[in-house]
């Protein structure tokens, strides 16, 4: 693939401070750009970071056709960037565009994208341990017109930016059942902006009590554990951990996919089922369960402090995890190459010229 670049005139990297980088409000000089039309991918370029025109009719904007995907760059010791299963984000966002009727953006081409776009922004990759260029492509339709239908137009974009670890403390949870996020046969297993939207004001609800995030049950019986805010879920209970399965209403977490192989080669024991809040409560009350946490790419894992659930509120302050920051320690380790890469998740860019 031919990528023209256009260089930014004046790089903003002296004016960040990288031991004060608020998660998704800073980004680097450049952003990637690859329009789709007449059937085919085209005109890949790397441009300056700045404002997307768009006619205030875009499909867009009226009816939510978009997707996106985030992932990072981190850097090694000694100084190479690096990916964390860079082809499974890839995979995920094809996933994401067959079910809103986007095209698919072969893989190779994703891929290439991305290296591209971080080989020009490489200096803006942290070396603190923990902190990472977090990176985030997305699709949108262009275009004009408006009515109810898929796009033949669209553009695929790469943005990049800065950030340190996203969650510093263990969060509350509190369960909702005004609010559903998603049902089987709907968008809970696509990234879409649909999906997040729907989340915003039980979020904001949940903020305004006291609360970080809302864990969501299921949207038909209200009793299973789906996800917690932007994350997927993970219980120890009687020594084995616990997840529920992604089964159209929950995202395909990459992350979560990666705890799943690190569990099954250390042979610690591992189940993909249904969990209901009641055996969360009750397995805390008799002592069963000794874990309980979310993970995702932005924070890998989040302790979580307390669920409350129908006015009734159990702590984790007691507990003592140890598989949680086992798996979190793995992959930021994994990120630094200072550890054997078993599984071939990473991806090394070269050597800068």
């Amino acid at each position: 693939m031919k990528i023209a670049i256009s260089y930014a005139s004046k790089s903003r990297l002296p004016e960040i401070d990288f031991n004060n980088i608020p998660f998704g409000r800073t980004f680097s000089d450049h952003m990637f750009r690859m329009d789709y039309r007449d059937g085919k991918w085209q005109d890949a370029q790397i441009l300056p970071y700045g404002p997307i025109q768009m006619y205030p009719t875009n499909l867009t904007l009226h009816y939510g056709q978009t997707i996106f995907e985030g992932l990072k760059a981190s850097r090694a010791e000694d100084g190479t960037p690096m990916f964390f299963r860079l082809d499974m984000h890839a995979k995920r966002l094809n996933r994401s565009a067959e079910r809103l009727g986007m095209p698919e953006l072969p893989e190779e081409m994703f891929l290439e994208a991305v290296k591209a776009l971080v080989d020009v922004d490489r200096k803006w990759i942290p070396s603190e341990f923990g902190s990472t260029l977090y990176v985030r492509p997305f699709m949108i339709a262009t275009d004009e017109f408006i009515g109810v239908k898929i796009s033949k137009t669209y553009s695929f974009y790469i943005v990049t930016g800065p950030s340190a670890n996203y969650y510093t403390n263990p969060v509350k949870l509190v369960t909702s059942h005004n609010y559903a996020r998603a049902f089987p046969g709907g968008l809970g297993e696509a990234k879409t902006a649909a999906n997040y939207a729907a989340s915003l004001l039980p979020a904001l609800k949940a903020n305004e009590l006291g609360y970080d995030q809302v864990l969501w049950l299921d949207g038909i019986e209200h009793k299973y554990i789906e996800e917690c805010g932007t994350m997927n879920l993970f219980a120890v209970i009687d020594g084995v951990v616990v997840t529920p399965p992604t089964g159209g209403t929950i995202l395909r977490g990459i992350t979560r996919d990666s705890f799943l192989h690190i569990l099954k080669a250390k042979g610690i024991a591992h189940e993909e089922r249904k969990i209901t809040i009641q055996e969360i409560y009750d397995a805390h009350k008799d002592g069963r369960l000794t874990e309980f946490f979310g993970s995702g790419t932005a924070a890998v894992v989040a302790p979580v402090k307390s669920i409350t659930h129908l006015d009734q509120t159990i702590s984790f302050d007691d507990l003592k995890p140890t598989i949680g920051p086992m798996l979190k320690d793995y992959i930021d380790t994994l990120r630094t190459g200072t550890v054997e890469d078993e599984f071939n998740w990473i991806t090394k860019l070269p050597q800068a010229a």
